[in-house]
């Protein structure tokens, strides 16, 4: 797998994980779908994310997106 592909993963679980929470615990979970959101809007402008860099020092390959 690589790190483009492992980003995308896990912000879609993170995305379905805080929606659940928010409809089944409490709304200000929704908070963080939109932090996942703003980050994703973030790393397309900028090339940054996080995530990636987190991906990639546990050695997944490099993608086109993220190297």
């Amino acid at each position: 797998m690589t790190i483009d592909r492992a980003v995308l993963m896990f912000a879609g679980i993170m995305v379905l994980i805080s929606l659940a929470l928010g409809l089944f615990v409490s709304p200000y979970w929704f908070l963080l779908t939109a932090f996942v959101g703003a980050n994703m809007m973030q790393a397309s402008v900028t090339g940054f994310c996080p995530a990636a860099r987190l991906f990639k020092a546990l050695g997944f390959k490099p993608g086109v997106a993220f190297e």
